[in-house]
């Protein structure tokens, strides 16, 4: 049987899943795994379909472990257990950043790989780990397609007032605008929620995917009309370890005045800011919510905050609101978290369930809200692995 995998290589995480190709096209899932904690402590945890556990291995002391040598420990795993003998026709990738060009998933070629490549600047903390992926796969299976599907085009068509900054019409011209990320996740929601509530779905939502990287969508009709992120993924919310939307004084006063290098600026704001740079403990949230200590409280208090400014701004991009959608490691399994950034959200008519938020869901409004709470699993892998059977479909006939 042929399948189809897909490779999500994210900032503190790499997530994996293997999809079989059945009758008319219809992917089953027949593996997944993830590596978490990159850059702490890292864990590899791997299950089948029906939840056995085919992999656990642990890093304690692993903080030095870069993605790099994390997915080959992963690939010689996956080649010493081959699942069931499936032939794998393709394998998708997650592309944070596609620029003004690519705005629909592509087969990886070398010029693909180029343009890709001068795009790093824009994502250090995630492109230059979704193109080594692809490299050592190339390596590894060098006649294996490979298929790129960009986190920015589902933000390609956005307002053009929300993709524009207020910068010399020159400068926007050479594509330095607003993309917006995380778009893969947004994608699977969006075709989720037509399934859980049609009618919502048809409406003005805001998604807030909530983890170590964090932004908000708002989105009409399923498709989307303004985001939190803007030029790189570090615009927006406060995250992990980075800093989210900042006064651009402050970092002229960091060079001109504390005589930081842009090497020193790029370092503080991607790695050393977010909930691990005001709570001086971890860029984790579950560290966090588990510590007694004041400056804990302060970041996640923070991270709420900003998260239901930054809401408030894109109803009004939307016009009203009539849903709110939680996903993602945070927004999915941080039931104190979700109820701060509603609590916040209470002027917009906002109330959720108490009961129904401490069980995720998958509704936790309250009664009486005026708008729709939901909790929806994404599914960043199934959307990769989809894009890539779309584009290899002449094989599996």
């Amino acid at each position: 049987m042929k399948a189809v995998a897909s490779l999500n290589s994210g900032s503190s995480s790499i997530k994996f899943a293997l999809f079989a190709i059945e009758a008319e096209q219809r992917l089953h899932l027949v593996a997944a795994g993830k590596i978490e904690k990159i850059g702490i402590a890292p864990t590899l945890r791997a299950r089948s379909s029906d939840g056995a556990i085919l992999l656990e291995r642990d890093w304690p002391n692993g903080a030095s472990l870069h993605h790099q040598d994390l997915l080959a420990d992963l690939f010689a795993w996956a080649d010493a257990h081959p699942l069931e003998q499936r032939e794998i026709v393709a394998i998708g990738h997650r592309i944070v950043h596609g620029g003004r060009t690519h705005a629909a998933p592509r087969i990886v070629d070398a010029a693909l790989l180029d343009d890709l490549e001068a795009l790093c600047p824009l994502a250090p903390l995630h492109q230059p780990h979704n193109l080594a992926a692809i490299r050592a796969i190339r390596d590894l299976r060098p006649t294996l397609t490979q298929v790129a599907c960009f986190d920015t085009a589902f933000h390609h068509e956005m307002h053009p007032l929300a993709a524009r900054l207020a910068l010399p019409r020159a400068l926007h011209d050479q594509g330095i605008r607003r993309y917006g990320f995380h778009g893969l996740s947004y994608e699977y929601i969006a075709r989720r929620l037509t399934e859980i509530d049609p009618d919502l779905a048809k409406g003005r939502v805001i998604a807030a995917h909530l983890g170590n990287g964090a932004s908000l969508c708002a989105m009409k009709a399923g498709c989307s009309i303004d985001t939190s992120m803007g030029f790189t993924a570090l615009d927006g919310l406060m995250m992990g370890t980075r800093c989210g939307t900042l006064d651009p004084g402050v970092v002229l006063h960091l060079q001109t005045q504390m005589g930081m290098s842009a090497a020193e600026v790029e370092d503080l704001l991607y790695n050393r800011s977010g909930l691990l740079g005001v709570s001086g403990l971890s860029s984790d949230m579950r560290t966090l919510s588990i510590s007694q200590a004041p400056e804990a409280e302060e970041a996640m208090t923070l991270y709420a905050w900003r998260a239901a400014r930054e809401a408030g701004a894109l109803v009004s991009a939307l016009g009203g609101l009539d849903g709110i959608v939680f996903t993602a490691g945070i927004g999915e399994n941080d039931a104190s978290m979700r109820a701060r950034i509603c609590k916040r959200l209470e002027w917009l008519g906002v109330t959720i369930d108490e009961e129904a938020n401490s069980k995720s869901g998958p509704r936790i409004n309250g009664a009486n809200s005026s708008v729709k709470v939901y909790v929806i699993p994404t599914d960043e892998e199934v959307m990769i692995a989809r894009h890539s059977l779309d584009l290899v479909a002449d094989q599996v006939q």
